[in-house]
């Protein structure tokens, strides 16, 4: 499979300049980030757009980010959760929450909130507030977002007792006390173990489905949620510019969701099983993407570059740590991680130059220290991944990013981490 864009496809780019030289060659390389971002927005215009801008038929956005810069798109208005009712209505596991009124209540980062914010404000023709009120906190008539903080570790008892009574104001508001749960998992998680530590947990109601979305979900983080969630719990893969592609079902496995899309897999070394999400989409058609390189890496059940075999979506291009094996995704640590001892929560590898040692520092669901034996454990695992001497630290605290997700690698010494304890390996 060569990539190469259909007839239709180019017939439905044909006009936009970005597009042009490509078209003209009759070969379409691979599009990277920086050229989406390179003449903007005037690489992108053409007649329809400009007339769809004035008209309020597209919008100028940024990603959302990870820990990389944003990038502009051009997108219809509510693009992203078009895509995602459009999924929920379909997916067979949850379809039918969907199809019975449940609010979709949202716990994600506090960017999402503000922008919901901001938007409602705008619509005012007002400023936003510094704390959204719950009014403005409602995206439409069905989703309304919680989290008001960037750092879900710092939410307070109070935090905590607000989000669960709104929680429980959206279960009232149906006739049998359901509702859709949307989160990012680690928060999820947070949450979880702020309300069973502070005696609050009766006062969760549970979930008739969820949904966790917008950052990759640790092994350990997946089955914490199982444990205590006795609903469908479905995975959401997607970025801000392509909308939704995959999802998982109840057994694990990925479900493509690839409607007006083309995948294609490129190995990111010569002999890496890890693979580049390469991507041609014309569901945005204002921004339509051809040969995309998403920056997403994936692996497949086989190790080959056939899209029909994707296993498991394994973190960011861009933050994949070179070692003399090749080169290590953030899936393969956590992977790693979750085969060594079901008590870590959150970890983040910290190296310097590429002689030099691994920092592998590490939270616990309940808070105590990992024992000897899974340090010993996991500092050799980790060792034998990453081709590094390797010690593991028990951290309090791990600082979430400015984007409000956490990285997995840190590759120069960051400032102290939290609270750390002794009794490293």
């Amino acid at each position: 499979m060569n990539g190469q864009p259909t007839a239709d496809v180019v017939d439905r780019i044909k006009d936009i300049p970005l597009y042009r030289a490509s078209i003209e060659r009759g070969y379409f390389p691979v599009l990277e980030k920086p050229e989406i971002a390179r003449g903007f927005p005037d690489n992108w215009m053409t007649p329809g757009l400009a007339a769809a801008l004035a008209a309020g038929e597209a919008e100028m956005v940024l990603s959302t980010g990870t820990n990389h810069a944003r990038m502009q798109i051009i997108r219809p208005p509510y693009f992203l959760l078009k895509s995602y009712y459009r999924l929920w209505s379909e997916h067979p596991d949850i379809a039918d929450t969907w199809a019975d009124g449940c609010t979709r209540v949202s716990l994600t980062t506090v960017l999402a909130t503000e922008h919901v914010a901001r938007v409602n404000a705008r619509k005012r023709g007002e400023e936003p507030a510094a704390v959204p009120a719950p009014a403005d906190r409602w995206l439409d008539d069905r989703t309304c977002y919680l989290n008001l903080r960037l750092d879900p570790a710092r939410w307070g008892r109070e935090d905590v007792e607000r989000m669960l009574a709104e929680i429980r104001a959206a279960a009232r508001a149906h006739p049998r006390g359901r509702y859709h749960l949307d989160c990012s998992s680690s928060h999820l998680a947070h949450l979880v173990r702020k309300a069973r530590a502070w005696g609050l947990w009766a006062d969760f109601p549970p979930p008739a489905s969820i949904v966790h979305a917008y950052e990759y979900t640790p092994a350990n983080v997946a089955r914490y949620l199982r444990e205590h969630f006795d609903c469908p719990i479905v995975d959401l893969f997607g970025s801000t510019e392509l909308g939704y592609l995959y999802s998982s079902d109840r057994s694990g496995r990925y479900r493509p969701f690839l409607d007006g899309m083309s995948v294609e897999l490129l190995p990111v070394a010569p002999g890496s099983g890890i693979h580049s999400l390469i991507v041609t989409s014309v569901r945005n058609p204002w921004m339509p993407l051809v040969r995309y390189r998403s920056g997403d890496c994936v692996r497949t059940l086989d190790g080959s570059a056939d899209p029909d075999r994707i296993a498991r979506f394994c973190g960011r291009e861009k933050e994949l740590l070179a070692t003399s094996r090749g080169p290590v995704a953030q899936g393969d640590l956590d992977e790693l991680v979750a085969a060594v001892t079901p008590r870590t929560f959150l970890h983040r590898l910290d190296v310097t130059g590429p002689g030099d040692g691994a920092v592998l520092r590490c939270t616990t669901f309940d808070g105590v220290p990992l024992t000897a034996d899974e340090t010993d454990a996991l500092a050799g695992e980790a060792g034998r991944l990453t081709g590094r001497p390797c010690r593991v630290e028990h951290h309090d605290h791990l600082p979430i990013g400015a984007s409000g997700k956490y990285a997995w690698l840190a590759t120069t010494p960051p400032p102290a981490a939290g609270d750390s304890h002794g009794g490293t390996r």
